[in-house]
């Protein structure tokens, strides 16, 4: 029993100290999902949690990247929330896909609502069309509360690998796999696909089955006359 004791004691432990390490990370502001293609368009949601115990969340600025600036972005509503968003002249254009790019969305503001405390909001954005000559985007963050502090998430990663006090929310960019064009491919083919070899057996079945049905039906005509004389006979063998 002494040992079964020590082995839950020190489980115990071990997970308070698991909780204790992975608490500071949830609680800062981030995006998820983490990481999108380059090339493409996504959707995510700038998480964000309230660290004070006396205070609330009232108001929450995005900056988007100037550097390589975003075409389109658009933001999905918050019930309780009111969101302003601007956009900005840039130094000099930038030549994307679809023309020349010479305005482009600087920050995002969410203001008006409350985030309690031990809450969290997430703040939905579809945007796009990410660069393909870089592997991150960040997007600084200021969270304001109630009692009027101001915390600026915006520190960029330790260079000895530890993770900053108030880091700034990034969005890791990878390699276009093409699935999606591959699904779109896949998914135009296989109606067609699917289409050619289901008509012939769906035909012969009905035409099977119909034949069948006419043939019993046949069967059961002749055995119903059959009947029918043998019964006449017996009737007529009783009366003579």
């Amino acid at each position: 029993m002494s040992f079964i004791r020590r082995a839950a004691t020190v489980l115990a432990a071990a997970t308070a100290l698991t909780a204790g390490l992975a608490l500071p990370a949830l609680a800062h502001v981030s995006i998820t999902p983490g990481t999108a293609e380059q090339g493409g368009f996504t959707k995510v949601a700038f998480r964000v949690p309230n660290e004070r115990d006396n205070a609330s969340t009232t108001k929450v600025q995005v900056s988007f990247p100037a550097d390589h600036p975003l075409a389109f972005v658009s933001v999905k509503p918050v019930p309780g929330w009111e969101v302003k968003v601007t956009e900005g002249k840039l130094p000099k254009p930038v030549k994307t896909e679809y023309g020349d790019l010479e305005e482009a969305v600087t920050t995002v503001v969410w203001s008006g609502g409350k985030i309690n405390p031990g809450e969290f909001q997430e703040f939905e954005v579809s945007m796009g069309q990410l660069p393909k000559d870089v592997d991150s985007l960040t997007f600084p963050t200021e969270q304001t509360y109630s009692g009027g502090e101001v915390v600026k998430w915006a520190d960029a990663p330790k260079s000895d690998g530890t993770e900053a006090e108030h880091p700034v929310p990034t969005l890791k960019l990878v390699p276009a796999s093409g699935a999606d064009e591959h699904s779109a491919a896949g998914a135009s083919a296989a109606p067609v696909a699917a289409t050619g070899p289901s008509v012939a057996p769906v035909a012969a079945a009905e035409s099977v089955s119909d034949g069948t049905a006419r043939l019993l039906g046949g069967a059961g005509l002749v055995v119903g006359i059959i009947g029918v004389v043998v019964g006449a006979l017996g009737l007529r063998r009783r009366t003579a």
